[in-house]
C-alpha cells in the first residue's frame, strides 16, 4: 500500500490570495524525500490543526505514503482573512486553491482531495470548477440536495444539529473577533441547546449573538424549491462534472441520504471509478462501536488505507486492483462483516402490512407485521390511533438525527401510548436487508399538519429493542397524499443489516421525534413562527390492514 513509508517534514504555514485579494492560510506537510508528490488537499472551517483528525489518520500519516499534504482554513475560519458564508465562496475560492496547491514546490500538479461533512462540500464545490489539476475526490458525508440532504428531512427542519452546529459556527466567529463573553456564552449554549421552545426553532441567542448566521436563512426558506437552495446545492453544480471519487457514508450517519443521492446521480453517467464505501457509524468518530452496540474489530475505519489505494491509483498511476473490485462496499451490521455488491441493490422490495386489534400503542402483543404474501384474508382492518401531546413529545434516540447517534434499546419508548409497535413472529432464518426502506403510511388526522416517526427495530428474545433504522415527514397543510388512497411516504434511512433466527422485525410510528426535529404545533405554521403556547393536540387514526399502511423491505439472500 503505497510503498515504503517516507519521513516528512514539519509542518510550514504557507498563504494565498484569492482572485479578490483575500489570504487563505494553510498547513503544508512535504515528504522529505527528493522528486515531485501528487498533493493531497483539504479545506475545512474548523481550524487547520484538526485537520479531521476525529475520523482520518493525520496529515503526517498521509505525507509519509508520498504526498504533499495541504490543509487550508477557508474564507473566514481559521487565520484565514475574510466574511465567511456557508459554503458561497468555495467554489471560486476552491479553483484559486487548486492553481495554488499545483504550483506547490516538488507538486507533481496531480492534485486529489478528501474530507468529511464540510471537508465533503468543499470538494464538491471545487470539483463543480472542472479545475484540470484535480484528479479525483473522496466526498464523505456530504449533501447532493442542501435542503433534502442536510437542513430539512422529509419537510422537517432538523432543529437540534443544525442548531448545535450553527452555535459552534458562530462560537468561532466570536472567537476571532475577540469578542471573550459572546464565546464563552455559545461555547456553552453549544454543549447545552436552548430547547426551551419545542415548536418554535428559532434562537434568539444567534438573533442576538450571529445575527449572520446561515441558520436563519435555512429556518425561513422551508420550500425546498427556493432560489437560496437552488443556488448552494452541489446538485446545481456537477451537472457536467465527471471525476473518479470514492463516496463514504455511515448507516447512523445524519447526512447518508446526500452520500447515497450523490453516488446514484454520478455513477450511471460516469466513464469513471466511482465507489461506495459505508460503515456501521454515525457522523463520528468511525470506529467499531456505535450508540450501543460493539460491531467488531473490523467496523473500526479502514477508509485511511482505502483512499491511500484510491489516491495511488488515480494520482500516482499505479495498478492497486480497484477495477476489478466490486464498486460497493457495505458493512452489514448484525453478522458484523463488510460485503461487496456489483451494484446498488435493485431487487424487489417485500411488503408487509399491518395488523391490529385496535391497541398498537398499549403493548407490543397486539400489533402484528405480516408480509402481504400471506394467504389469510380473515384479519379485519381495525384502525389504531395516536393521540400527540406537545406536552409530552416522544423522544428522540440514537439512529441519525440526533446525538449521540447509533443504536439505542427503545423498549421504553416503545411502552409509551403514542407510540403504535408492530412486530413480526420471530425469524425462523437470518434476514438480510440491503438497501432503501420506505413506509406508506394512511392516516388521517384532525389538524391541517402534524408529523410521522417511523422506526425499524430488531427485538431480541431479552427484550431489548435495538433501532438501526428511522424516518421522518412533515405533513403541511393542505398537502397532497403521495400515494393514494391517502398515503405519506416516508423514507427510512438506507441498511444493510442481518437479522438473527429467533430475533423480530419491528416497526414503530409516532408523531414526534424532539429534539431531533421541532414538535409540529398542528397549524401549519412555518418552523420559524410556530409558538409553544398555540401547539395543539393531534389525533391521527392510521389505517391497518390489507389496503392500509404498508412497509416495503429491501430483503437479500442471507450471506454466508
Amino acid at each position: 500500500m503505497g510503498g515504503s513509508m517516507l519521513a516528512v517534514r514539519p509542518k510550514q504555514t504557507q498563504s494565498m490570495h484569492t482572485r479578490d485579494g483575500i489570504r487563505l492560510d494553510a498547513d503544508v506537510y512535504w515528504p522529505d524525500a527528493p522528486g515531485q508528490f501528487p498533493v493531497l488537499l483539504m479545506r475545512q472551517p474548523y481550524g487547520r490543526a484538526i485537520a479531521s483528525t476525529v475520523v482520518y489518520a493525520h496529515p503526517t500519516w498521509y505525507a509519509a505514503h508520498g504526498y504533499i499534504v495541504v490543509i487550508q482554513d477557508v474564507r473566514g475560519r481559521g487565520t484565514s482573512d475574510g466574511t465567511f458564508q456557508l459554503f458561497t465562496d468555495e467554489i471560486s475560492d476552491g479553483f484559486d486553491t487548486l492553481d495554488w496547491v499545483a504550483q506547490l514546490p516538488q507538486s507533481s500538479g496531480a492534485i486529489g482531495m478528501y474530507g468529511f461533512s464540510y471537508q465533503g462540500m468543499t470538494q464538491l464545490y471545487a470539483a463543480a470548477t472542472r479545475h484540470p489539476a484535480l484528479k479525483t475526490i473522496c466526498p464523505a458525508m456530504v449533501a447532493y440536495d442542501l435542503y433534502a440532504d442536510w437542513a430539512y428531512e422529509g419537510g422537517a427542519f432538523c432543529t437540534q444539529l443544525n442548531l448545535g452546529w450553527a452555535t459552534q459556527l458562530a462560537a468561532e466567529t466570536a472567537r476571532r473577533k475577540g469578542d471573550r463573553q459572546a464565546y464563552t456564552t455559545l461555547y456553552a449554549a453549544a454543549h447545552n441547546l436552548d430547547l426551551s421552545d419545542p415548536v418554535c426553532s428559532h434562537s434568539a441567542l444567534l438573533q442576538q449573538l450571529a445575527p449572520e448566521s446561515f441558520y436563519h436563512h435555512w429556518l425561513e426558506q422551508p420550500d425546498p424549491d427556493a432560489p437560496y437552495w437552488q443556488a448552494l446545492s452541489p446538485q446545481t453544480h456537477l451537472m457536467a462534472v465527471d471525476l473518479p471519487m470514492l463516496h463514504i457514508g455511515g448507516w447512523f450517519d445524519t447526512y447518508l441520504r446526500g452520500t447515497m443521492a450523490l453516488y446514484r446521480a454520478i455513477a450511471p453517467r460516469s466513464q469513471y471509478l466511482q465507489h461506495l464505501w459505508v460503515g456501521p457509524w454515525g457522523h463520528l468518530p468511525w470506529s467499531r462501536r456505535t450508540g450501543a452496540l460493539d460491531y467488531g474489530a473490523t467496523a473500526s475505519s479502514p477508509i485511511d488505507a482505502t483512499q491511500i489505494r484510491w489516491f495511488d491509483q488515480f494520482l500516482k498511476g499505479q495498478d492497486t486492483g480497484l477495477v476489478a473490485e466490486p464498486p460497493i462496499t457495505w458493512f452489514e451490521m448484525g453478522s458484523n462483516h463488510w460485503r461487496s455488491l456489483p451494484q446498488y441493490p435493485i431487487a424487489p422490495a417485500q411488503t408487509f402490512y399491518l395488523h391490529s386489534n385496535g391497541l398498537a400503542g398499549m403493548g407490543d402483543r397486539h400489533g402484528q407485521l405480516i408480509p402481504t404474501a400471506t394467504p389469510d384474508s380473515n384479519w379485519a382492518a381495525i384502525p389504531d390511533t395516536i393521540v400527540h401531546d406537545p406536552w409530552r413529545p416522544v423522544p428522540a434516540l440514537g439512529g441519525h438525527s440526533t446525538l449521540p447517534s447509533g443504536s439505542f434499546d427503545r423498549a421504553a419508548i416503545d411502552g409509551r401510548s403514542d407510540v403504535l409497535t408492530y412486530t413480526t413472529a420471530p425469524l425462523d432464518a437470518p434476514l438480510s436487508l440491503a438497501g432503501d426502506i420506505r413506509v406508506v403510511v394512511q392516516v388521517e388526522a384532525d389538524a391541517p399538519s402534524f408529523d410521522l416517526c417511523a422506526v425499524l427495530s430488531e427485538v431480541f428474545p431479552d427484550g431489548r429493542v435495538m433501532a438501526f433504522s428511522q424516518g421522518y415527514r412533515r405533513v403541511a397543510a393542505a398537502a397532497i397524499p403521495d400515494v393514494e388512497p391517502k398515503g405519506w411516504a416516508i423514507a427510512l434511512q438506507p441498511t444493510c443489516i442481518q437479522l438473527a433466527p429467533g430475533n423480530a422485525l419491528r416497526l414503530s410510528l409516532s408523531a414526534a421525534c424532539f429534539p431531533a426535529y421541532a414538535i409540529n404545533g398542528g397549524r401549519g405554521d412555518r418552523p420559524s413562527d410556530s409558538r409553544l403556547m398555540e401547539a395543539r393536540i393531534i389525533t391521527l387514526t392510521l389505517k391497518t390492514g390489507r389496503n392500509g399502511t404498508l412497509l416495503s423491505l429491501p430483503m437479500q439472500t442471507a450471506q454466508p
